[in-house]
């Protein structure tokens, strides 16, 4: 048993009965991958969340002539997964309900990421593209190709007048193969790597790929270290949550909130750098805590109270501006069963009535010592994700207020000894939602599989759900409440 999971060897029959006891007990899945535990040992793994305050579990289970049952129809979060696995390992899993490529999608001919041998020739897929009938529906296809500095997907919409009768996102045309580029890697170095799977998450990343290490490692973080993780992760927060509500205003088109929101952000990412050296918070954390100290001057802290000041100002207008109001209610409703079902995870989720939030169900760094409020909405419309966010923003200025002023005096690292043919799991609370990293370590010494569970791998998910039997001019919107990033999808 590691400090983070418990760990259970299954056979394929065993997967359903499994499944079916986690869900009837309040339980979730999280995520499955695959793996080389051996060179001719492929093993597919299954991360369960029984609640909050009990131990992870992980189910590894070796496929049967290549085969598994799926879990999708039980557990749909599971369904990109799976084709995930089918398209970089080969494996097949039976009677899953979308039996179409992911990844590979649309791909001709070999590639680097594909792990399991002679599985490329099978790689090329027509794109499956649902039949809707009507003589007046039409196709759009929208991207990859897009006007802006904005990041590669397809959007396909099936519309009849301004009604979207189907949508169907294509992600995935620039994945970068982030898993891959771990593996071969010095463990201890390798959090570099983590911070630029998604820029705007980079400490969100590397918290948890350290954590992950940790856990392999069995290594106690100094508290000056851990609680500096924490303050890191709020100022993570606060400029993410701000270019957030930029976005949001301009969608909406409010220019000024649109640039005031976009400006906040900036004013935030400035304190950032003031404090650290790096706008996005890079080059700060590493296996054992710190690569090294560092300090809040006064004027720092001047900065963060005159920043809640304006914030505090910017959410109270947007309040009552009535325009904006209008086109975030009832637009984009996600329900309650259709956010757990799909596997939607941070603000998303909470804005539909689950009460998820691993800094504190999960406690990690300086998390474990402080009350955390979870702000919590119903509705599951763009106002509700909206106001979740607005909560969590005046959330983690009162954390940063509870942090700040009690940071203790001493090392900032530790050291951490990997054992060969170790393993770790660690997680994060990300501006997004739930980030898990799990590491394997090679008789080497090096990184032989890490897996990422992105919480935009997650979102995108459950998005297309809350556009179906809307329409076009709420698109944006509603796109733009769900805070999505396409980076965090094709890691």
């Amino acid at each position: 048993m590691s400090r983070g999971f418990e760990k259970l060897s299954l056979e394929p029959t065993a997967l359903h009965e499994r499944v079916e006891d986690l869900l009837a007990t309040g339980g979730r899945m999280q995520m499955a991958y695959a793996w080389f535990a051996q060179p001719d040992r492929l093993e597919v793994r299954y991360l369960a969340a029984p609640g909050a305050g009990k131990p992870f579990k992980i189910w590894c289970c070796r496929p049967h002539n290549n085969m598994l049952p799926s879990l999708a129809t039980r557990a749909p979060l599971l369904g990109w997964y799976e084709r995930e696995i089918r398209d970089l390992y080969g494996v097949e899993f039976t009677d899953h309900p979308e039996p179409y490529p992911l990844i590979t999608d649309g791909w001709k001919g070999a590639s680097p990421l594909v792990h399991a041998p002679g599985w490329q020739h099978q790689l090329h897929a027509p794109n499956h593209i649902p039949d809707v009938h009507g003589d007046e529906v039409q196709l759009l296809s929208f991207g990859p190709v897009r006007a802006g500095v904005v990041e590669s997907a397809q959007f396909l919409f099936h519309y009849l007048g301004e009604a979207i009768l189907h949508y169907q996102p294509r992600l995935f045309f620039k994945h970068r193969g982030m898993e891959s580029a771990f593996e071969g890697r010095d463990p201890l170095t390798a959090a570099t790597i983590a911070e630029r799977v998604s820029g705007v998450g980079s400490v969100a990343h590397a918290l948890a790929y350290c954590q992950a290490i940790e856990d392999a490692a069995d290594c106690e973080v100094p508290q000056r270290a851990q609680q500096w993780r924490a303050v890191l992760a709020e100022l993570e927060r606060l400029y993410n949550h701000l270019y957030y509500f930029g976005h949001l205003a301009d969608t909406t088109t409010l220019k000024v909130g649109h640039a005031e929101g976009v400006l906040l952000s900036e004013r935030a990412k400035q304190l950032n750098a003031h404090i650290t050296g790096s706008r996005f918070l890079r080059n700060l954390l590493t296996p054992g805590g710190l690569r090294h100290d560092i300090e809040m001057t006064h004027d720092c802290l001047n900065t963060l109270y005159v920043l809640r000041k304006k914030v505090d100002s910017y959410l109270v207008q947007l309040e009552r501006t009535t325009s904006y109001l209008d086109r975030l209610i009832t637009t984009g409703v996600l329900t309650r069963q259709v956010a757990f079902d799909q596997g939607a995870t941070g603000p998303v989720e909470r804005a539909s009535g689950l009460d998820r939030d691993l800094r504190r169900d999960h406690p990690y760094a300086a998390y474990t010592r402080l009350k955390l409020d979870v702000p919590l909405a119903d509705e599951g419309d763009a106002y509700a994700r909206a106001k979740v966010r607005a909560a969590e923003l005046r959330a983690s200025f009162d954390l940063l207020d509870a942090l700040i002023p009690s940071l203790t005096t001493g090392p900032v690292r530790a050291e951490c000894r990997l054992q060969p043919d170790s393993e770790g799991l660690g997680w994060a609370e990300s501006p997004r939602g739930s980030l898990f990293y799990a590491v394997h370590i090679g008789a080497d010494g090096k990184l032989a599989r890490v897996k990422i569970k992105s919480p935009s791998f997650s979102n995108w998910r459950a998005f297309p759900f809350t556009v179906h039997r809307s329409n076009m001019m709420d698109y944006a919107i509603n796109q733009a409440s769900f805070g999505l990033t396409i980076a965090g999808c094709d890691r």
